[in-house]
């Protein structure tokens, strides 16, 4: 199928782009989000009539991410968890967690936005945890695990 792209997609192109996407990528995910829409010859008239709108409100939100990314990089946060007394947790820390910890200190992130590369933490330490807040705006946060003995 395909789609014009409403505002820039990883991996898939950019605002106004069209592209083509397997059926249902497209209508289970780009054009629900409204991330996309059909490039159909009218869809693509009225997108250039919008163009100026969408391209104007793209980069406001990107220029919002940007300055929550100055606000939010090189913070730490600290998450309190039960552990063994080898450093162990019991369970873990998982980008739930981190997400909740950030909004506590006033930092609205989304848990799809944190990444973790490696999988949830399960030992006490620094561990170093990027945030996507926007596709051209990516954090580093640094998340303090302490561990309190059952």
């Amino acid at each position: 199928m395909q789609v014009i792209l409403l505002e820039k997609v990883v991996n898939l192109g950019g605002l106004g782009e069209v592209v083509r996407v397997k059926d249902g990528y497209a209508r289970n995910f780009l054009i629900p989000q409204r991330m996309a829409r059909r490039a159909t010859a009218t869809a693509i008239a009225e997108f250039e009539a919008k163009r100026a709108e969408l391209e104007k409100a793209a980069a406001e939100k990107l220029a919002a991410a940007q300055a929550q990314g100055e606000k939010l990089s090189g913070l730490t946060v600290q998450i309190s968890q039960k552990s063994g007394v080898d450093g162990r947790l019991f369970g873990s820390v998982t980008n739930f967690d981190i997400a909740e910890a950030l909004a506590k200190q006033g930092f609205p992130v989304e848990k799809a936005q944190v990444r973790l590369p490696q999988g949830p933490f399960k030992v006490v330490g620094e561990h170093a945890v990027s945030v996507a807040l926007h596709t051209d705006v990516v954090v580093d946060v640094t998340v303090a695990v302490v561990g309190e003995h059952a």
